[in-house]
Formats: structure tokens, C-alpha cells, sequence
């Protein structure tokens, strides 16, 4: 494949060089961090001015109608169940945001009922039709609120009766979130409104509710605001001044909280996570008269294991774990069978450490295990009905269960079939439960669990049809030998022939049909990180690729939870290697099966993804034809320096430790960039106002590639003659996309999202596949 040779905008480069732990790191391209630089403003505009100029063609004009029309699709989220409601947001792609509604109906309590009675795997006690889901009432549009698209709702959370609803508004896609309430009941929105709220876990109690929040700004200095998670409590009515502070720890900036309160009121469960880690310490709160103010139970301390609240009644507290099964068990909890608390004075926050001999510990030896290890590992689970209704993977693969409360009697709930449950919606006494399933060709849909099987509450119409595609796992050996599993998804063989898209006639506008043939080019992606499973989800943008004769592949990495917690052991800090060995041995299995053909496999992923596509492309530039590297980590020394990078330090660990400075170096990405080398097409995505993952680290690693591959450059006099060739023939382009008004990508609204993928694919097109003629002229 032969590229142009591009001259790459200059980036604002120094000669900065660091010494760490004796070893000195060159960092030429620092200044780019700083996203208020002057040079770096102008850079950025350079930069997206000349992506503009390649990726701008009849083409991607194409692409982009055809990716409205996959867009039309209904994606709901989880289901929340209340009373006789059921709350859940939905996108049908035509609304910039998706909307939050609000169906109701009879069925849904258990009242008078024996528990275990509804519709859990046996006969159902309420038929979906108890619920009109087509008369769903919308309670909240965003898209009322912002014409511009970019305010999207993040999370919600009805109250017990479901009377109420707490829901979180997000601007631009920030992580920060506005809390505000809607009265379902008399459809009136009230006035609270709380802020510096990130990440919300929310919990209601009566006329309140429990909510997690960061510092108020100018209490920290301004580098630890986005650190010092803290429980506060708000009473429906007042100001945020009036809120009371629970819980928090002062000691800890990196540790983050998660609330719940249980179906019967009489406890608050605080569990607290070392930044993104699962490993959790818990205490509990007893209610009691519904005033929190007693000193907690330690019930877990340690951070050793991960655990998940997952309901309480009775004094009887569920959880899943991995403590002692790295397969996940569900263990309970009897908080009658030890401990005590101490009523606190209402002006005093609970202190989980306190020295003052109040805090209580329930031994680990006074719980009890419900549902044991399998081979099968449990990702969720909750109580509906009185029974627990348990979400595992087998495979990488959904499986869902119901089990009694007190051990055995498990039942198979079936799915539709190879795919994803996104969540559970149930209630410890309804009579009605709900699971979302998705996968690569089914986008997220609230089902109903109905006489043993996964029912969706209505039909779905889309603009393409589910059996002409084909999804297979397959099993590759890694670099060490370990098997791994890899989803491929590809047009069965009676439907697969190239896709022809027609540019609408116009002038400046080819007429000509353009050939889309993607034949023997496969998208890998992968994640591989922080006990995150990449099982089978969908995307729209996918079809546009598969299509035309193209195939995807999910990679289930090291590092991931699909194969419980020594697969995520196996893949972080010091082992992460081990993630981009597995990568990289699916991308050369791809080939030698000849799934793919010689250099035709073409690598993608985004976040820990992005890191995961970087290290790769540095590690193994011969092996990929093309990269989209979207907001990547891509600095190791410096990632904890920015926005809530020291959440992952359990995850990678951390530079200025001497013990990991040498495994972070080996493979970050803009750190083993070298000159003259012939890196494969390219694109670097990131967005200025990503307070996630820093943009910065994006700049940084697209200027460095650039500068690699540059061999026009005067300044590159080391660079062998050869090796100039060698880059003039192979080398590139690497573009650089930074988006202006969008985060990371949660709350990205529809049209920034088509944009984005009609981007990617009109790259894709080009570097990997044959488009037309003229499209190539065009270039």
C-alpha cells in the first residue's frame, strides 16, 4: 500500500529531558498538555484542518446518510422498577439525547404472592401486557433543554414509590453531573439542584436520599477536586447548604463510594473502592427511625477482594464476591448474628476508622455462602420476587439464573441468544422482573422474564436483518501458550456481496455508485482492563463494515472479568504485557487462518483500549494495516498527573514508584515511538474537553508518530537513508481528530457520534479496502 507523503503541521517542541529513578526520558512534547497554549490551540486547528482535508470526501458523505438510517433504532437502557412504574432511558436516533420515561401499569407488586411466586425461570404471574410500553410518557427530555444536543441524562434513580425520580444531567460530555428531581407523580420538576457531583451513586431513604460528591470547589486546592469522595444526605426541599455529610474519608483521596439502601430501609450499605479497583472495603449503617446518624459496622476491611452490594432485608445483606472464588459466589450476611452501633450525634459525620471503640466487625466467618463458584462468572445479580436472579458469562457469553435465597433450586432463564445482559431491573417484593440483552446484531432491549425465558416488552423495527449476519467464537493460543477467545461477526455467505452506495447527484458531488468491498479486512478490537468484560454489544456504525464484506473481531484479552479475577490479575500493572501479547497473537492468527489477508487486519479501541492499540502499534508496526486509536492512555509516566488518573493506579501502577517506573516505560506508547520507523495508517481521536482521560496524552502521542514518520524533515538527519525509503513507501499518514465539544464519550449526542464514525470509516475505506475509482482519485 503506497501513502502520500504528508507534511505534518509543526508541533511546539522543546528538548525537555527527565531524569527518573536514575534514567533519563525525553518528553519533546509536553507543551502540548497544556490545552490553553497559544502554539497548542493553533496546532490542534492545523491538525483538524488537515484531517478534514483527507477524510472529506463524496464518500464519507455517503457513509454518513447510511449511518443516520442505522442509527434509527430504539437502544433502551436498564430498567428501573417501582412500585407500579417502570423507568428507563431510550435513543430512537432521530433525538440528539436519549429520553427518560416512564411506562405504568398493573403486575408489577408481589402483594399476596408466596414469594419465589412470579416470574423467575416458571410460570409468570402478570403478562407483559400489564405494562403498555408504546404509551411510555416521556418525564424528562434533554433535548428540551439544550438545542445544541450536548446535555445528556447520566444516571437516574426513582424513590421506592416511585412518586419521585433523582436524575443527572451532564454538559459536553464531562463526567461532572447536576443532580435534579422530578415529581412523577404530579409531573412537576422541583427546584433542588446539587452540584460537584461525579460518578453519582444515589440511594433514597423517605423524603431523601444518599448521594456521593466531590469537594465544593475552593475547600481543596484545585488539583484534589477530583479526589476525597464523600456520602452526603439530602432532604427533598432544601438547598444543598442544608445537605449533612455521612461518611468519607479524609485520609483516602483515591477512594471512591458506592450507596445503597436496603428494600426494607433499615440499613445504608456504604461500599468503598480504591479508585477503579473492585476491591472494596463495607460498612453499614443501621436506619432504624430513618435518621443516619450511627456509627457504622465494619463489615469487609481490607481491600483485598471485590464485593457488590447487591440487596438486604431482615438484617439478611447479599453480596457477590471474589473473596476466595476468582469466579465470583454470593454470600449473605446476618447482621443479627454479631455487632452493634452507637447512636451519633446528626451534626457529626460517620467516620468508618473512628478510635473511639464505636466501629463494630462483623468477622468475615459470620456469612454465609448462597450461590457457590462455578465455572461461570457472576457480573451481577438481584433480588426479584424473593429469589435471586443471578447474570453470569460463560464464554464471554450472558447466562442468566434464578436461585432460592437460601441455596439451590437454581433455574435456567433462556436468551435470545449469543449476547449481552446490560442490566437487571427488579424489585425484592414485584412480581416482575427485567433484564436488558443486546448483542452485536440486537441493540439494547428491555425484556420481560416470562415463563423461563427473556420476552422483549415490544417489537423492534430495523434497517437491516439480524439472520443475515453470523456470530462465532473461536480460540487462538497467545504468545505464552494461554487460549484465548475471540468473537468474530461476519454477513453469512448467502448475503455477503460487496455494499454499493450511490452519492446523492449534486454539484461538486460524484454521481457514481461507490463499491464498498472489505472482503479479506478485518476490525479487531479489545479492551483488556480494569475487570472490564468486552462481550458482545452493538454498534450501528459495525454494519457499514460488515456490509461490505468486512469482519469484526472481539479479542477477550487478559486484564478483562470474563474469565474472572486471575484473568484480570493476569493482565494489570507488572502483567500487562500479557494483554498486548494476546492482541497481537489475535491479529496474527487472524492471518494465518486466513480470515484476514496479509496485512489487512486493521486495529481499533478507545480509553484502556486506545492504550491497548497504541502499545501494539509501537510494539509490532509490520503486523496492522491500519490503527484508530481513540483517547488513549498513551503517557504511563505522567497519566496520574491528570484528571482522575490516580484512580488507576491499582490497575498500571505508578512512575514515581521505583519498582514500577521500569514495566510502565517498556510499554508506553509515546515513550516507544522511534524515528524512521514505518507505522501504519493512523488515527489518533480525542476531544479538548475529555476530563477523563487527558487529551494531552493524545497530542503528545499523534506529534510523536508524525514526527516518526516524517522523513521530509530536515531535523531527522539520524535517520538512515533506508529507512527514509522504508517510511516514503510505508510509512503513515498518522491524522490527528480532536473533537471540540465532547468528553470521553458517554453523553456524546447522535450526530457527533455519526460524525465521528463516518470519520473512522471513510479511513478505514480507504487505507484498508478497494472504494472506487474516483474516490481514490480524489485522494
Amino acid at each position: 500500500m503506497v501513502a502520500l507523503l504528508y507534511k505534518y503541521p509543526i508541533a511546539p517542541r522543546t528538548d525537555l529531558i527527565e531524569t527518573l529513578h536514575g534514567v533519563a526520558v525525553p518528553d519533546p512534547f509536553r507543551r502540548l498538555e497544556s490545552a490553553d497554549d497559544p502554539e497548542t490551540i493553533a496546532w490542534v486547528a492545523e491538525q483538524n484542518a488537515q484531517t478534514r482535508r483527507q477524510l472529506e470526501t463524496p464518500l464519507r458523505q455517503v457513509l454518513t446518510a447510511r449511518l443516520r438510517e442505522l442509527h434509527r433504532v430504539p437502544r433502551m437502557s436498564v430498567a428501573a422498577v417501582r412500585g407500579d412504574r417502570i423507568f428507563f432511558t431510550e435513543s430512537d436516533g432521530t433525538r440528539a439525547q436519549p429520553v427518560l420515561f416512564c411506562v405504568q401499569g398493573s403486575g408489577l407488586m408481589g402483594e399476596g404472592l408466596p414469594a419465589g411466586a412470579g416470574d423467575l425461570g416458571r410460570g409468570a404471574s402478570a403478562s407483559i401486557v400489564a405494562h403498555d410500553f408504546s404509551r411510555a410518557a416521556i418525564l424528562v427530555d434533554p433535548n428540551a433543554l439544550d438545542a445544541g444536543g450536548a446535555t445528556a441524562i447520566t444516571v437516574f434513580q426513582p424513590d421506592d414509590t416511585g412518586d419521585r425520580i433523582v436524575y443527572g444531567l451532564s454538559r459536553h460530555g464531562s463526567d461532572a453531573q447536576e443532580l435534579l428531581i422530578h415529581d412523577v407523580a404530579t409531573g412537576v420538576p422541583l427546584r433542588d439542584r446539587l452540584q460537584w457531583v461525579k460518578f453519582a451513586s444515589i440511594a433514597w431513604l423517605a423524603d431523601g436520599f444518599f448521594y456521593t460528591r466531590y469537594p465544593q470547589p475552593g475547600t481543596v486546592p484545585p488539583e484534589q477536586e477530583q479526589y476525597f469522595c464523600q456520602v452526603w444526605f439530602h432532604r427533598v426541599g432544601d438547598p444543598q447548604s442544608a445537605d449533612r455529610l455521612i461518611h468519607h474519608r479524609p485520609d483516602a483521596p483515591e477512594v471512591v463510594f458506592d450507596v445503597h439502601v436496603t428494600s426494607d430501609d433499615q440499613h445504608l450499605v456504604i461500599a468503598s473502592y480504591e479508585g477503579a479497583s473492585d476491591h472494596a472495603e463495607v460498612h453499614v449503617i443501621a436506619l432504624g427511625d430513618r435518621a443516619p446518624g450511627v456509627a457504622p459496622l465494619s463489615l469487609v476491611t481490607g481491600f483485598t477482594a471485590g464485593w457488590h452490594f447487591i440487596d438486604g432485608r431482615d438484617g439478611q445483606l447479599y453480596f457477590r464476591t471474589d473473596e476466595g472464588a476468582p469466579f465470583g459466589r454470593i454470600v449473605r450476611f446476618d447482621l443479627h448474628g454479631g455487632g452493634k452501633t452507637e447512636v451519633l450525634p446528626h451534626d457529626k459525620p460517620v467516620m468508618p476508622h473512628s478510635r473511639n471503640g464505636t466501629t463494630e466487625v462483623v468477622p468475615h466467618n459470620d456469612s454465609h455462602t448462597v450461590v457457590a463458584e462455578s465455572s461461570d462468572t457472576i457480573v451481577d445479580a438481584a433480588v426479584a420476587n424473593g429469589r435471586l436472579l443471578v447474570h453470569s458469562l460463560r464464554n464471554a457469553s450472558s447466562r442468566l439464573t434464578s436461585w432460592s435465597l437460601d441455596e439451590g433450586d437454581a433455574r435456567e432463564i433462556a436468551l435470545p441468544g449469543i449476547g449481552t445482559i446490560t442490566g437487571l431491573g427488579a424489585q425484592w417484593t414485584g412480581a416482575r422482573s427485567f433484564a436488558t440483552f443486546t448483542s452485536f446484531t440486537m441493540p439494547p432491549t428491555i425484556m420481560a422474564c416470562e415463563a423461563g425465558a427473556l420476552e422483549p416488552i415490544r417489537p423492534a423495527a430495523l434497517p437491516f436483518d439480524p439472520a443475515d449476519y453470523v456470530t462465532e467464537q473461536v480460540w487462538y493460543a497467545s504468545k505464552d501458550g494461554m487460549p484465548i477467545s475471540m468473537f468474530l461477526v461476519s454477513k453469512s455467505a448467502d448475503n455477503r456481496s460487496s455494499e454499493e452506495l450511490r452519492h446523492n447527484s449534486g454539484e461538486g458531488v460524484d454521481s457514481r455508485g461507490a463499491r464498498l468491498e472489505a472482503c479479506g479486512s478485518v476490525l479487531l478490537t479489545g479492551y483488556g482492563g480494569f475487570n472490564i468484560s468486552l462481550t458482545p454489544s452493538f454498534d450501528p456504525s459495525d454494519f457499514l463494515w460488515l456490509d461490505a464484506g468486512g469482519v469484526l473481531a472481539a479479542a477477550n484479552l487478559r486484564g478483562g472479568g470474563e474469565y474472572g479475577d486471575v484473568w484480570h490479575r493476569a493482565g494489570m500493572r507488572d502483567r500487562k504485557q500479557n494483554v498486548f501479547d494476546d492482541f497481537i497473537a489475535a491479529a496474527q492468527w487472524l492471518e494465518a487462518t486466513g480470515r484476514a489477508a496479509p496485512g489487512r487486519v486493521a486495529i481499533e479501541g478507545g480509553s484502556n483500549g486506545g492504550l491497548l492499540v497504541g502499545a501494539c502499534l509501537t510494539q509490532r508496526p509490520d503486523l496492522f494495516g491500519a490503527a484508530i486509536c481513540r483517547v488513549p492512555v498513551a503517557d504511563m509516566l505522567r497519566y496520574h498527573l491528570f484528571t482522575v488518573g490516580r484512580f488507576w493506579i491499582p490497575e498500571y501502577g505508578c512512575a514515581d514508584e521505583a519498582a514500577d517506573f521500569p514495566f510502565l516505560l517498556k510499554y508506553s506508547p509515546y515513550h516507544n515511538v522511534v524515528d524512521g520507523t514505518a507505522y501504519p495508517p493512523t488515527l489518533v481521536m480525542t476531544a479538548d474537553t475529555d476530563d477523563r482521560v487527558s487529551p494531552g496524552m493524545a497530542k503528545k502521542f499523534a506529534a510523536r508518530l508524525q514526527e516518526a514518520v516524517d522523513v521530509s524533515r530536515s531535523a531527522k538527519a539520524s535517520v538512515s537513508r533506508s529507512a527514509k525509503a522504508s517510511a516514503e513507501r510505508r510509512g503513515g499518514p498518522v491524522l490527528l481528530r480532536v473533537e471540540t465539544r465532547a468528553g470521553h464519550g458517554a453523553g456524546k449526542p447522535i450526530e457527533k457520534q455519526i460524525d465521528e464514525q463516518a470519520d473512522l470509516y471513510a479511513f478505514l475505506f480507504h487505507y484498508m479496502t478497494r472504494t472506487s475509482v474516483s474516490e481514490h482519485t480524489r485522494r
